[in-house]
């Protein structure tokens, strides 16, 4: 059988490829997809010869992959824009970014510079992934060609770097070239909005509707990458009193008179925050650190990693051996890009002879997101000022995908808690916000100047946190029980189903909807919102959630940056105010057994496994 032929006249992308080629400002992507255009358009031979399929399926590959590059730009959104490296329309590259920086230079234009007749201010940070250096130049470039003033990061730097220096420049915008946590093949472009762009508290906060939509608007007004005019200089590279001010502000987080008594184990996962961490904790006072010294320097390529994200297994096995061997109190991780912070203890709970090595036979494991927020949220709670006679009260938030143990904390406090969508875009714009975190490692613990998640700020807190609990004999395992004791013990998990096809997330949606768990572990379902039709207060959107009459809880929606399904899962048990802690250990066993069979019911609702019979 020798297939269908392959005639180059069935190919119908080959002038928009020639096109895109012709206008691209990179020689190399111009190349790669010259490269595949030759392959697409190679004569089909005839036969069944192994040369002749191997040709054909040469062909064919081809055309798929540029099928894929050229199936339609690379969407810009609230997260602005993330994707693969590579040549075409659908792909990281300089011809995208530069498209994206004039659209978002026309859109300051119209809007900062149209109301006063001002020149609006653009600062441009960048990581150390592949080709992010060029695309914070492009961007430059860009915006000095548009008459925009352009301030550049003198260095690879953390993102939580790039939104201080957004509200500290007082900018009208801020661009971040990262793509955090995601795989090397990737970069991204996250855009802020302040000075004259934002107002209120979402001035140096990511982009949201309408503004995503009309920057989305500009950048598809540009004729051509030719088009956009491009200065040789003319942008400010700044200098290094930017990041000393931002880690100054940092470190002034932290009570001078407190104990600093731990040692502390670091990763920052070939990122860009190792030194800058550094500099944060020795600058507070911790001084007993120890570096993962395979993974302190920035390299693209996260080579001792299969996914440079905290939160997956395996990525911090070097840094819990190195905790094991160093007798350490606490391990912190940041992610490539330094907005997220994963904290791992040693937990007396934990303990497993059938773990991967003698970290995990010792007890140690990662606090989930929820915990380590929780333990900020009631820490930070704590050293508030009450609220001022007819004022208001200092707010604790979260999104809704996260612990509603928060919301009882700060109750419990006096203060006030709100919910909002997911992501920093959504919580850090809260009027008043104290301190919010997302249960993917997320916490803003300094809105004043950074409005985004920073797990350089977070990092330091947790590390005084447990310093003070160490010198009283404690922990924060043992915090985390105070807290299960005080309020209840919140246990939570997240499941996710994973799609090449993509059409299958809204099919998986669709599914969920027209027949969710009628239990959650045994438990009935007494309430099934749709997001989708906006709920207490909050803007439409995608997401189904369950809730039980027994208080456990089931979030269901897209990920927002990954091709995933995410369940978010919640159960709640009972605890004596005086439980001791062998009371808290059998809590804790139930609420994961719970938690388990929640899981169970989840995956068949997704179409993972097949319903028991």
């Amino acid at each position: 059988m020798t297939g269908e032929p392959a005639h180059p006249d069935a190919f119908t992308l080959g002038a928009d490829v020639r096109r895109w080629m012709a206008d691209d400002p990179d020689p190399d992507t111009a190349a790669e997809v010259g490269r595949l255009l030759a392959d697409a358009e190679l004569p089909a031979p005839a036969g069944d010869s192994p040369a002749a399929r191997a040709t054909r399926a040469r062909a064919a590959e081809a055309r798929a992959d540029l099928a894929d590059r050229f199936s339609g730009p690379l969407l810009f959104g609230t997260a602005g824009l993330r994707g693969v490296l590579g040549g075409g329309p659908h792909r990281m590259n300089r011809a995208v970014v530069i498209r994206a920086a004039a659209g978002l230079a026309a859109y300051l234009l119209e809007t900062v510079g149209a109301a006063d007749d001002a020149t609006p201010r653009v600062v441009v940070g960048y990581d150390a992934r592949h080709n992010s250096r060029a695309f914070a130049l492009d961007t430059a470039a860009v915006m000095v060609g548009a008459g925009i003033e352009a301030l550049l990061l003198p260095s690879a730097l953390p993102t939580p770097v790039l939104a201080f220096a957004t509200r500290h420049l007082n900018a009208d915008a801020g661009v971040m070239v990262t793509a955090s946590h995601n795989p090397a093949r990737d970069n991204g472009y996250k855009v802020y909005l302040g000075g004259r762009a934002a107002t209120g508290s979402g001035q140096g906060v990511q982009i949201v509707p309408p503004a995503d939509a009309e920057i989305a608007a500009t950048i598809a007004a540009v004729a051509s990458v030719a088009s956009v005019p491009r200065a040789e200089t003319g942008w400010t590279v700044l200098g290094p009193d930017l990041l000393d001010d931002y880690v100054a502000g940092v470190v002034g987080l932290a009570d001078p008179a407190g104990p600093r008594a731990l040692r502390i184990v670091h990763t920052s996962l070939h990122g860009v925050g190792g030194v800058v961490a550094e500099r944060i904790l020795r600058g507070a006072g911790f001084t007993d650190l120890h570096p993962v010294l395979e993974q302190a320097e920035p390299d693209p390529d996260f080579p001792t990693v299969a996914f440079p994200n905290p939160e997956e297994p395996g990525a911090i096995d070097l840094a819990l051996g190195l905790a094991q061997d160093s007798g350490a109190d606490l391990v912190i991780a940041n992610d490539p890009d330094a907005d997220r912070c994963a904290i791992a203890v040693r937990d007396p709970r934990a303990r497993s002879h059938h773990g991967p090595d003698t970290a995990g036979a010792d007890g140690w494991r990662m606090l989930h997101g929820d915990e380590v927020g929780v333990l900020l949220g009631a820490y930070l709670a704590d050293r508030a000022r009450p609220a001022a006679a007819g004022g208001h009260a200092p707010v604790l938030a979260n999104s809704i995908v996260s612990s509603r143990l928060l919301a009882r904390i700060a109750a419990a406090r006096g203060l006030a808690h709100a919910s909002t969508l997911t992501g920093f875009k959504w919580i850090a714009r809260v009027d008043g916000l104290l301190f919010g975190y997302e249960e993917a490692i997320g916490y803003c613990v300094d809105p004043a100047r950074v409005r985004d998640k920073d797990g350089l700020s977070a990092a330091l807190l947790v590390a005084e946190l447990a310093a003070g609990l160490k010198s009283a004999g404690r922990t924060l395992i043992d915090a985390l029980d105070d807290l299960a004791r005080e309020h209840g013990l919140h246990l939570t998990d997240q499941l996710s189903a994973r799609y090449v096809d993509l059409a299958q997330i809204p099919a998986t949606m669709a599914r969920v909807r027209s027949a969710p768990p009628a239990t959650l572990a045994g438990s009935p379902v007494t309430e099934v919102v749709d997001l989708a039709d906006g709920v207490d207060g909050l803007a439409p959107t995608d997401g189904l959630r369950l809730l039980a009459a027994d208080g456990t809880r089931v979030v269901v929606r897209p990920s927002g940056t990954e091709p995933k399904v995410k369940c978010y899962l919640e159960v709640i048990v009972p605890v004596a105010t005086d439980a001791d802690d062998a009371a808290l250990t059998r809590a804790r066993a139930v609420a994961r057994e719970r938690l388990d069979a929640v899981a169970t019911d989840l995956r068949v609702a997704l179409g993972l496994v097949e319903p028991p019979r």
